[in-house]
């Protein structure tokens, strides 16, 4: 297609010409180019044809021509030439055609009255316009007449007649009263088209003197009015009134009754009339009757239908409407009046007649010198119209020969037509119902090539697109078009391009290496010439990441990516739609770089979202759904049916779901009756069911709710149903949970889950308790209480057992047969102790008590089990009583064996047994006394050493705190640790147990020593205790060190010294770190544990318990821990404490009175030999060692 561009007002109407153009030759619809081509005039604008205008005002006869060069204009009146120099009220608008005639200023319409025609001439040929037929509007008055006043009979049909002054054009007729208001019309009165109001059957209400017809004439804005029409209506009644009155009484009178009448046609009149219309226009056919009662109207056309969406029904389908007729409409229309008495009809014969119309109407020709061409005029009508050629205003056979030119008919061939070939031609289609008229001109050209695409156009493409670069040309003859790609290329060919009528070069699929500069030329036999366009192929813009499908709950927050890639060279401009439309005007949609985000999503927030992308060159676009989902709405119109004693129907409808499928129903009720205001869980049903079977309970005022479950959540409650109140009935259950226990040895406590008020199924609600002892043959004694969940019966013998039984029943009666429980009567104290009490030591620490089970009888109770009483009355290495605590050990169930552990070595003990039952404990048994043997004592009490020497330190020490038998002697280990914090040689020294110091000599100066401390017993040794200390240095060193002072106040000393001290802290820190990782140091302390020959293993088949040792690890000092400043090392405490076996507040046993899992401690481990270290020391000993 030719590039558009755009022109100027001022050659509008040569553009709309050269649009209609059909030649040999196009002419491109450049304005420049416009202004420079040779043209014969054309007709841009005319007044019609029949031109009617207003006589009061100035006449305007248009004539608008174009041409180049600008057209002359004249005019001929009634077939003559009009000269309107020598008229002084015509004139004619400057470069226009267009007659004004002034006759506001004393010119008459009338005296211009006639046929006009308008020519158009320049040196190419003339134009002329149609005939134009100017009649001044006539707008007359209506002639005066008597009108005499219309006394009609009640029933009878009347025509008021209009008959308006002729005017030009006709005018519009209606009807109304003196106050101006439009008279009512209806199926039984209404105005017919030639403007007379038809009755078709007058009534009394048709009584009144101001009948009006008015004639309004439009062009002169005028309306006229006839004089007002009387009418008055008589009833048969006041008829007869009035013939009697002017009659004899020898004549014979009477007025016949109101009686009905079948229809009869107003107009037209006769059974048959004719139509003839012309093709195009509405054909208006009407049929208007007379009958009573009113007769209604129907149309049908013999031998065919009437048309559809042409056909209309007016004035109560009085009025038969067709619009745009054809000669197919052609035929007989029947009007067919009816009513209850018969029928009346009339036959229009329609003729559809037709003024002349094109079928090819002639177009212009622009031809270059030498070529051929045809102008066709080809019009149709009925009936057919004459075809008449001018040429140039001037009938064809009377104008100059052309030996190119040749009519034929309605067509005429030129043939090597030349430049004095140019002329305007006319082609005449005319019959008897008009005319048309067409100027069509052939106009020869012989111009050189141009183009008129603008040098160095630039044109932009994406990759992969077409690329249409524009080459407009005018040339005559027809210039010839070559492509050329660089300014040195070869001209192009070949599929890859295709070349276009219009110049136009297009690229299929452009590439990158497409870019470049494209030249194209034109030439023809006057010349050539050449242009050159550039062209640039672009990256396309792409989504790489487009939006996704997102399911969001309601209130939450989204958000959609759009991140995209483009040309580096275009600015891209991203765009979000929903649904297609722009986005919301809220603060909620916040719009990013790469992203839209929804905060505070809501239910209008669902739709769909596109992303656009837009740059000067491509657009692209990517679309995600956002489905907002949320809890579902509740449930709604609920409804109770087929109500039953037991069960009920519920039904209702589902709330919206919110884009989350309705997975379940939960259905809850409320019982009015017994717990107002308390929803309970009913049943459930699928999201697929909205009805559903309830089973009910008596005497259950009920009403539902339902709630409907999505993944999402709960609805909310639905309103409650209306309420449903069940019949009364039996209990259906008895109390649960029946139970008889005694509280006082003399009675007996009956208890019961009470029913809950929708499980009473009646009103009166009550339980009978029932009770017999067990084993006895005894009657069953009955209570009947109300309100209560428990009974006591008295007077009970001591832990008897007892048959219960508690059954409900309410005021219609009892709840089936309840079972039986046994219950006991209440307990009172053991009254025998347990005998033959034993105690066998298995170790220091560990004892093994039996004794002989008491009979049942004396239990007078549920047999609980047996408590051990035990206390220690003193320690035999000290002689010295102290607080006596007793500590108790219960064994459940009839056992009669059990152990006792965390007992002190060398003590003596006392114990008792008792047993015990529900009421409380029996009489204790008699005093058994045990003691146990040796054992390892405790460690030292404190290791303090003092006195530190140039070779000797001075150790002091106390006893153990728990000797735990007689001591034998103390055992001292030591040994040094250099400074890498190896451990040098042990050495043992054994110390006889009545000191309490010792002065060690003959050590190293100025080192460090580390200390093992215990005590022994015959069994064994006990928990060691350590210290460390160090002895001074040698005096020669000191005073090096005072020498040295004076050096050390030096400021470069005291600096470099700092700079020492804070290196070797850095490498303190860091081996600190390291050998805290590795836990001890670099050789572990190892010492083998003394074992106490009395802490072996033992069976279980035996009564013996496994290992006890009272032993602890001694762990050596670390980070942080020294000593105190009197050197002090406080043992810590190691009293044995009693484990837990028994299951009172002291211990807990096995089934078969076995003590459960071990009792056992750690000793401290030996001193390591040779080089080992027991523990990494910490910074403050470290730097010590330097000293």
């Amino acid at each position: 297609m030719l590039k558009k561009k755009s022109i100027s007002a001022g050659k509008a109407s040569l553009v709309l010409f050269l649009c209609q153009m059909i030649s040999a030759l196009d002419v491109p619809l450049d304005s420049k180019l416009l202004e420079e081509l040779s043209q014969p005039p054309t007709i841009t604008q005319q007044s019609p044809k029949d031109y009617i205008v207003d006589p009061r005002e100035n006449i305007v006869i248009q004539c608008e021509a174009k041409g180049k060069p600008p057209p002359s204009f004249s005019w001929t009146r009634n077939g003559t030439h009009f000269d309107i120099d020598k008229d002084a009220q015509v004139t004619m608008k400057p470069n226009s055609g267009t007659l004004v005639i002034n006759i506001m200023n004393g010119g008459k319409a009338e005296a211009y009255e006639g046929v006009y025609q308008c020519t158009a001439r320049n040196e190419r040929g003339a134009a002329i316009s149609n005939n134009i037929v100017i009649r001044p509007s006539r707008s007359p008055l209506w002639t005066k007449e008597k009108l005499e006043p219309n006394q009609v009979r009640e029933g009878d049909s009347l025509v008021l007649h209009c008959r308006p002054p002729v005017g030009l054009p006709p005018p519009i007729i209606f009807w109304m009263d003196n106050a101006f208001q439009r008279l009512p019309q209806s199926e039984r009165v209404s105005q017919g088209l030639n403007g007379d109001l038809y009755f078709s059957n007058v009534q009394p209400e048709d009584t009144r003197e101001d009948y009006i017809c008015y004639a309004r004439f439009n062009h002169t804005q005028t309306i006229q009015q006839k004089q007002p029409i009387s009418v008055k209506v008589f009833s048969v009644d006041s008829l007869n009134d009035t013939i009697a009155a002017n009659l004899s009484d020898t004549d014979i009178y009477g007025a016949k009754p109101v009686t009905e009448r079948q229809p009869v046609l107003l107009t037209p009149t006769g059974s048959t009339s004719t139509k003839v219309e012309l093709r195009g226009n509405v054909l208006l056919l009407e049929c208007i009757a007379a009958g009573l009662p009113t007769p209604v109207i129907r149309w049908i056309k013999e031998g065919g239908e009437l048309p559809a969406n042409r056909t209309f029904f007016e004035n109560f389908k009085k009025t038969l409407k067709i619009i745009d007729v054809s000669e197919a409409d052609s035929g007989n229309y029947k009007c067919i009046a009816r009513n209850i008495l018969g029928s009346a009809h009339h036959v229009i014969s329609v003729t559809v007649k037709a003024a002349p119309y094109w079928i090819t109407a002639p177009r212009n020709l622009v031809l270059s010198p030498g070529e051929d061409g045809t102008l066709i005029c080809r019009a149709n009508g009925n009936p057919k119209p004459n075809i008449s050629w001018l040429a140039n205003g001037v009938p064809i056979a009377i104008a100059p020969e052309d030996p190119s030119r040749k009519v034929d008919g309605d067509t005429i061939i030129f043939s090597h037509v030349q430049e004095r070939s140019s002329a305007v031609y006319q082609c005449n289609a005319s019959n008897e119902y008009g005319y048309l008229l067409a100027n069509a001109f052939v106009n020869v050209l012989a111009e050189p090539p141009r183009i008129l695409t603008p040098a160095n156009k630039l044109y932009q493409v994406i990759a992969d697109s077409p690329a249409l670069l524009d080459c407009a040309y005018f040339g005559s003859p027809k210039p010839e078009i070559e492509w050329f790609k660089g300014v040195k290329g070869s001209i192009l060919r070949g599929n890859e391009y295709v070349f276009h009528d219009n110049g136009t070069l297009e690229i299929p699929v452009a590439q990158k290496d497409s870019t470049g500069t494209y030249t194209c030329v034109a030439r023809n036999e006057l010349g050539k010439i050449q242009n050159e366009v550039q062209l640039e192929v672009k990256d396309p813009t792409m989504i790489i990441k487009q939006p996704e499908y997102k399911v969001i709950q309601r209130y939450g927050q989204v958000s959609f990516e759009c991140i995209i890639k483009h040309d580096s060279t275009l600015l891209p401009t991203v765009i979000w739609l929903k649904d297609n439309n722009e986005l919301p005007d809220d603060e909620r949609f916040l719009v990013g770089k790469d992203n839209l985000t929804i905060m505070n999503v809501t239910d209008k927030d669902d739709g769909t979202y596109t992303c656009i992308v837009n740059t000067t060159l491509d657009s692209v676009s990517a679309s995600a759904v956002l489905t907002v989902v949320a809890r579902p709405n509740p449930p709604f119109d609920l409804e109770l049916t087929g109500q039953l004693e037991r069960s009920v129907e519920l039904s209702w409808i589902p709330g919206d779901e919110n884009n989350s499928p309705i997975t379940n129903f939960v259905i809850e009720y409320e019982d009015g009756l017994h717990e107002p205001g308390v929803w309970h869980y009913q049943t459930e049903v699928p999201g697929t069911q909205t009805t559903v079977q309830l089973k009910l309970s008596p005497y259950v005022n009920y009403s539902f709710r339902v709630i409907a479950v999505n993944e999402i959540g709960r609805s909310q409650p639905s309103e409650s149903s209306e309420q449903y109140l069940t019949k009364s009935a039996n209990p259906d259950e008895n109390p649960s949970n029946v139970q008889g226990i005694g509280s006082e040895p003399d009675n007996l406590v009956i208890t019961w889950e009470s029913l809950k008020g929708f499980q009473s199924n009646g009103p009166g609600l009550q339980y009978k308790v029932s009770w017999r002892q067990k084993d006895v043959d005894d009657e069953w004694t009955s209570v009947i209480v109300a309100n209560v969940s428990k009974y006591i019966v008295s007077g009970t013998p001591t832990f008897v057992p007892y048959e219960i039984k508690v059954q409900a029943l309410n005021d219609l009666g009892y709840a089936p047969e309840p079972s039986e429980v046994i219950g006991h009567s209440g307990e009172d104290l053991p009254m025998v102790a347990p005998g033959n009490v034993q105690v066998h030591v298995i170790n220091s620490t560990l004892a093994k008590v039996h004794w002989d089970p008491v009979p049942l009888k004396s239990v007078r109770g549920h047999l609980q089990g047996y408590k051990v009483y035990y206390w220690k009355v003193q320690s035999l290495s000290r002689r010295s009583r102290r607080h006596v605590e007793k500590k108790i050990l219960t064994f459940r169930g009839n056992k009669t064996f059990g152990m006792l552990p965390g007992l002190e070595p060398y003590s003596s003990y006392k114990l008792n047994v008792r047993v015990v039952n529900g009421k409380g404990e029996g009489p204790a048994s008699p005093d058994k006394v045990f003691k146990t043997p040796e054992g390892v004592p405790s460690s030292p009490s404190f290791l303090k050493i003092t006195n530190p020497t140039l070779d000797s330190l001075t150790l002091e020490w106390g006893s153990p705190t728990h000797p735990n038998g007689v001591l034998t002697s103390y055992i001292l280990k030591f040994q040094p640790i250099n400074n890498t914090h190896e451990l040098g040689p042990l050495v043992e020294i054994r110390i006889p147990a009545n000191e309490s110091s010792l002065i060690l000599k003959n050590l190293n100066y100025s080192t460090r020593y580390k200390f093992y401390f215990n005590a022994q017993t015959s069994v064994g040794s006990g928990s060691q205790i350590t210290e460390e200390a160090v002895t001074i240095m040698d005096e020669g060193k000191m005073a090096m060190a005072s020498r040295q002072v004076d050096i050390a106040t030096q400021g470069w000393f005291i600096g470099l010294m700092c700079a020492v001290a804070l290196l070797i802290l850095i490498l303190l820190i860091v081996c600190f770190i390291r050998r805290n990782k590795g836990g001890k140091y670099p050789v572990k302390e190892k010492e083998d544990a003394h074992a106490d020959p009395e802490i072996q293993p033992m069976k279980e088949d035996d009564g013996t318990f496994g290992e006890y040792s009272d032993a602890e690890d001694h762990k050596p000092l670390k980070k942080g821990s020294r000593t105190p400043s009197d050197r002090t090392v406080k043992k810590e405490d190691s009293d044995d404490s009693l484990v837990d076996y028994g299951e009172g507040v002291n211990g807990q046993f096995n089934e078969d009175g076995s003590f459960i899992g071990q009792y056992s401690g750690k000793k401290e481990k030996e001193p390591a030999e040779g080089n080992e270290s027991s523990e990494a020391p910490s910074p403050v000993n470290a730097m010590n060692s330097f000293v």
